[in-house]
């Protein structure tokens, strides 16, 4: 079971990275950036696993978080609370449907 709970928390850190990618891609205030990959100011377009791991494990960077997001300041810290070292400390996946479920009804969207 502890290794089960070990793929939770890898599963809680890809999530922030996939909501990372859609935020990119969001427009907010006529503004939006081009695609690009999770780290892509870190590592080459096909890093290798060691490349990888000395970025996130070893340095403990992650995906730069806009200035302009902060008008989205929810999403921004779902997403940093998602990649938190400590795979314990990370969001739970009922946290988070429970923070969206929150925003939708603020924010009158649809989910």
């Amino acid at each position: 079971m502890k290794h089960f709970d070990s793929f939770k928390c890898a599963d809680i850190y890809a999530l922030g990275l996939v909501y990372w990618e859609i935020a990119r891609r969001c427009s907010a205030g006529g503004i939006h950036e081009e695609y690009q990959l999770p780290y892509y100011e870190l590592v080459p377009s096909d890093p290798s696993i060691e490349e990888m791991r000395k970025v996130v494990c070893d340095q403990k960077l992650r995906p730069t978080v806009p200035n302009w997001w902060q008008s989205y300041e929810v999403m921004g810290k779902i997403m940093r609370e998602c990649w938190y070292s400590n795979g314990a400390a990370r969001l739970t996946a009922l946290r988070i449907k429970k923070t969206l479920s929150h925003l939708s009804v603020l924010e009158d969207v649809k989910i």
